[in-house]
């Protein structure tokens, strides 16, 4: 019979208050123990692999949801100027799609998340 391998190494991190909650929250919600779900999310992007009790999202489906994101955020605040009777500069337009394109990518991963989450309860 051939014996596993024991865990032996350690791997450690330093994280703020408000990491170490979002991996709590993380390795709660796959119900799993903080330190297990930390190893299994390491081992899996190692491996090249999605984590066994999380959905994989693919890079497709989150660069088009970014681009919705954006495009949402930018289209919201032409309207509202306009239904406030203000026009828009070239120059307002361009900081209006700068402004959108720098964080679409993290709220299109917090909605994504946010929809697994309200699809698994």
């Amino acid at each position: 019979m051939v014996r596993p391998s024991l865990r032996t190494r350690s791997v450690g991190a330093r994280l703020t208050a408000a990491e170490y909650a979002s991996l709590e929250r993380q390795a709660e919600a796959s119900g799993q123990s903080l330190s297990e779900w930390c190893r299994e999310v390491m081992l899996a992007s190692v491996n090249g692999q999605a984590p066994k009790n999380r959905q994989s999202v693919g890079t497709e489906v989150q660069a088009v949801m970014a681009e919705i994101v954006a495009l949402r955020t930018i289209l919201l605040n032409v309207i509202y100027k306009q239904a406030n009777g203000e026009s828009l500069t070239a120059e307002e337009m361009q900081r209006l799609i700068e402004r959108a394109d720098a964080d679409k990518l993290k709220k299109a991963a917090d909605r994504l998340q946010q929809g697994s989450k309200s699809s698994s309860t």
